[in-house]
């Protein structure tokens, strides 16, 4: 089965939205295990507003800057490319591989969502927005998680900020890059089922 992967710069609190606001660098060595990671996907799924950004920057970052950059806007080019929407009422600009979808509630997009990691295909990729990413991960259906993890912290959105219940991680791998950033690979864990602990004693028992 696919996995849905949600991958995300983010602050030492977890903001996420308005990058920005927060955002140094990208280093090169950086940017080639961000590169590793979208040869995994065949597709996207993408908040409408956070769409109309990448479709304004990738087609035209096919023919300039760095090497790896363009190679990049040709992945992004050709990956499939899932916009979500509530209403379906907004024109979304023209790019190759788009498709609208459209749902009308939390039920509707896990059901979709269950479906298409049923479907053959590579593994699926989680980006903003924020509100968009937030409403996935609280269903349950995201498989997997790499943080870039910037070394600031930043008042905005988190991606916890809304999850209404305490959920625990497995480290698969994490990493390091020239520009202070720290790579963090995850799993969900499940939901916690321990009890929770009286005293900071009982933790050390």
């Amino acid at each position: 089965m696919r996995k849905i992967v949600f991958q995300m710069m983010t602050t030492l609190n977890g903001r996420l939205d308005d990058p920005m606001a927060w955002l140094s660098s990208v280093s090169d060595d950086q940017y080639q295990a961000i590169d590793r990671l979208y040869a995994r996907y065949d597709t996207v799924l993408v908040g409408r507003t956070t769409y109309e950004e990448m479709a304004a920057y990738w087609p035209g970052a096919l023919s300039e800057g760095t090497e790896t950059n363009r190679k990049m806007a040709r992945r992004m080019r050709d990956l499939k490319k899932l916009v979500f929407s509530r209403s379906g009422h907004h024109e979304l600009t023209a790019w190759s591989n788009t498709e609208r979808v459209t749902v009308t509630s939390d039920d509707e997009l896990t059901e979709y969502l269950t479906q298409l990691k049923a479907e053959p295909g590579a593994d699926i990729h989680l980006s903003g927005g924020a509100s968009f990413a937030r409403s996935v991960i609280g269903l349950g259906v995201v498989d997997a998680f790499h943080f870039f993890v910037y070394p600031t912290v930043s008042p905005g959105i988190s991606w916890f900020a809304d999850l209404p219940d305490k959920r625990d991680m497995r480290l698969l791998g994490s990493s390091s890059y020239e520009n202070g950033v720290v790579g963090l690979h995850y799993a969900p864990a499940g939901l916690a089922e321990r009890a929770q602990p009286s005293s900071f004693t009982d933790l050390l028992t």
